[in-house]
């Protein structure tokens, strides 16, 4: 036996249009009768009983909006203050990349007006490599034989003499400074012109050696190359005499100077390539 699908209730027309014509009719003696008529006066009647209890739905869920809007809020400040730190980041590392390219332009302006008031034939270069200990007495450069350079060729900064090319690979040069034991220069005092060597040490102290005992220099007196033996141009800052020990019971003083050219901080030096000008000495100070 076939059970047959329930049919679906259908809506009573008639109830429908009744409806219809008394909402019609409501409406019409609504707007016809006057402020007190009995439509408008059931209206005021409910308004005034139901606004104490929208009043307080209204009180209840206030803090859940306002919770909403709180987080909302937090949420909104928390992408803005995201949005700001990331700027205040990429503005910091800009203000320190133009910092850093303000220093290195003083410090190549500084040595390019070095040598060129010396009229001294340079190529420019950057130090790759520093000493690890006070032992080590070298340092390497990014400048090597495609470029011209050449063992023995003078590097200088701007506060003075640094070294001379020690080795020279395709791409980089070793240098070997003045505080190093096998370095040897010929140097003069500016001021009284007594010429002598200045040597490094194991332990890179600089020593002025074989000056005559009758030309002792005193502190503060400066030192230069003396351009003997054609290696050094002269007039170079080799650096400033730190102290003095005249002792009797040798033949030469003692003397120590200590180089201008800070070699922890340096960057960027000057290798002397092909002739060199000669200058006064006398007017370095």
């Amino acid at each position: 036996m076939r059970i047959g699908q329930p049919e679906p209730k259908r809506g009573n027309p008639r109830l429908l249009a009744t409806l219809v014509a008394l909402s019609l009719l409501l409406v019409t003696v609504y707007f016809r009768e006057g402020d007190t008529g009995p439509l408008r006066t059931a209206r005021r009647v409910t308004l005034a009983v139901s606004a104490p209890i929208a009043a307080l739905g209204t009180a209840i869920t206030s803090p859940v909006r306002s919770v909403g809007a709180f987080f909302d809020d937090l949420t909104v400040s928390r992408t803005r203050l995201a949005a700001l730190e990331e700027q205040n980041a990429e503005l910091r590392a800009r203000l320190a990349e133009l910092e850093e390219a303000r220093q290195e332009n003083e410090r190549l302006r500084a040595l390019v007006e070095f040598a060129e008031e010396r009229k001294l034939a340079k190529l420019g270069a950057r130090i790759i490599r520093r000493p690890i200990s006070t032992w080590e007495g070298v340092i390497v450069i990014d400048r090597g034989s495609e470029d011209g350079v050449e063992p023995g060729m003078p590097v200088i900064a701007a506060q003075g003499l640094v070294g001379q090319v020690a080795e020279v690979t395709v791409g980089a040069s070793t240098v070997r400074l003045l505080s190093d034991q096998q370095s040897g220069v010929a140097a003069m005092i500016q001021s009284s012109r007594a010429t002598g060597i200045v040597r490094g040490s194991v332990s890179g102290e600089l020593s002025l050696d074989f000056v005559a005992r009758e030309l002792t220099p005193q502190a503060g007196d400066v030192v230069l190359t003396s351009g003997l033996g054609g290696v050094y141009p002269k007039g170079l800052v080799v650096g400033d005499v730190v102290s003095v020990d005249d002792r009797r019971g040798e033949l030469y003083p003692r003397i120590i100077v200590t180089s201008r050219v800070p070699i922890d901080r340096i960057e960027e030096v000057f290798v002397l390539v092909g002739s060199v000008t000669e200058t006064d000495a006398g007017a370095v100070e």
